[in-house]
């Protein structure tokens, strides 16, 4: 091969690789306990309502799989999330469940993933401190 197709190939993998991002571990939101502004747990009934205002305004689309158990998808262009969070008196969790495009394998997705759940428990707290 001539110095300048091997210059080429170089330049082509080196960009091809520039733009793959790496993935991470998934970031589980485990057994989080809250309280309302008067330091009080809310009822099974406020968390629910709150982490399904805090999933609408983030773009999730919630839906109850069991009594204490929402599920929560988000679909952003072709990638998709879809997470399990259980729930009670002030206390959720957020785990994941399945994905698409999000280069999922043995416990580590794309870092995306792990920002949009961090995303969603920071607006399931904003929702519970204002109740």
């Amino acid at each position: 091969m001539s110095t300048r197709l091997l210059l080429v190939l170089f330049v082509a993998g080196v960009l091809l690789l520039a733009g793959c991002r790496g993935t991470a571990p998934v970031q589980d939101v485990s057994d989080t306990t809250v309280t309302d502004v008067h330091g009080e747990r809310p009822s099974a009934e406020q968390m629910q309502q709150a982490i399904r205002n805090a999933g609408a305004a983030l773009g999730w689309e919630m839906s109850e799989a069991d009594p204490g158990l929402l599920e929560g998808r988000l679909a952003l262009r072709d990638h998709v999330a879809v997470v399990e969070i259980p729930y009670r008196d002030g206390e959720y969790s957020i785990r994941y469940k399945d994905s698409s495009n999000l280069n999922y394998e043995d416990g580590r997705i794309h870092p995306n993933y792990n920002n949009w759940v961090q995303n969603l428990d920071n607006q399931i707290r904003a929702e519970v401190s204002a109740l």
